[in-house]
């Protein structure tokens, strides 16, 4: 059996504490040796000397890192000069995204969505970079119909993206179907699922309303039923993520991409599960 591709997504710390906690993160996380890790980028640039600063760290460390870019809030001149930044620092891989609309900023940009984007960087830089784009199996919590945000997804791709990686979800029925609808689209690129391991219930259903993933019922129920005891709730979250991972590595999913939230243990223990 070929070997699962892994990545892993972290975000850049605000403090030199955090820093540490993800250099130890990273450390034991190179060991399951992933195609790539992914930074996070805050719209408007709100984190882009971090994102840089962090990209290029991991790339001196041997990891091949992906930095997310967002168009919300941005110019394509200060877009053009991100791009030549990474470019100059040997980066050929990059996260495309719209970005969400920071609190108190007024003005969208000049590039309104991620196909707009992922066409810009075409344009300027041709086939320097590897274009991730996102996807969304549970549909954009602001798409006007899933019709209209899967053609939105097939648009990215037909704008110049390589691959995708989706939101994060805990029903792989609706992964599969997502994928079958873009493939009678004409979508051909991989699609990554995107795994978000379970260890704090407050925190997932935070993050699941925001984004518009949806945690099932019986899953929620039972989270909510251990209180504060987060032994509980991490060895359920690890049987749940597990067998999830496992029923798409069974279809044939290209890899599996984790969101880490900067910390290793919760992934690790998926991984070593699956026997990866």
């Amino acid at each position: 059996m070929a070997a699962t591709e892994l990545s892993f997504e972290f975000f850049p710390p605000k403090t030199a504490d955090g820093l540490d906690k993800l250099r130890a993160t990273r450390a034991q996380l190179a060991t399951l040796k992933p195609k790539f890790v992914s930074v996070t980028f805050g719209a408007g640039g709100t984190t882009q000397q971090g994102t840089l600063d962090l990209v290029v760290e991991m790339k001196n460390d041997g990891l091949e890192a992906a930095p997310h870019l967002s168009c919300i809030g941005a110019t394509r001149e200060s877009i053009r000069q991100i791009l030549q930044h990474y470019r100059d620092h040997d980066i050929r891989h990059i996260v495309a995204l719209r970005g969400d609309m920071p609190s108190g900023m007024g003005e969208m940009g000049e590039l309104r969505y991620a196909s707009d984007l992922i066409e810009f960087i075409r344009a300027e830089t041709g086939d320097w970079f590897h274009i991730e784009a996102a996807a969304y199996p549970e549909y954009h919590p602001q798409a006007r119909s899933p019709k209209h945000d899967l053609v939105a997804f097939a648009n990215k791709i037909k704008a110049g993206a390589n691959s995708a990686i989706t939101q994060y979800f805990f029903n792989a029925d609706a992964y599969f179907r997502f994928v079958d609808d873009a493939r009678k689209l004409g979508v051909e690129v991989p699609i990554t699922p995107g795994i978000m391991p379970i260890t704090n219930y407050s925190q997932l259903m935070r993050f699941s309303d925001m984004c518009g993933a949806e945690v099932p019922r019986w899953i929620a129920k039972r989270l909510e039923s251990y209180g504060d005891d987060r032994e509980s709730i991490r060895a359920f979250g690890t049987d749940v993520v597990t067998d999830l991972c496992r029923r798409l590595l069974d279809s044939g999913v290209p890899g599996l991409h984790f969101y880490t939230l900067n910390t290793a243990a919760a992934s690790r223990a998926i991984c070593e599960r699956l026997a990866i």
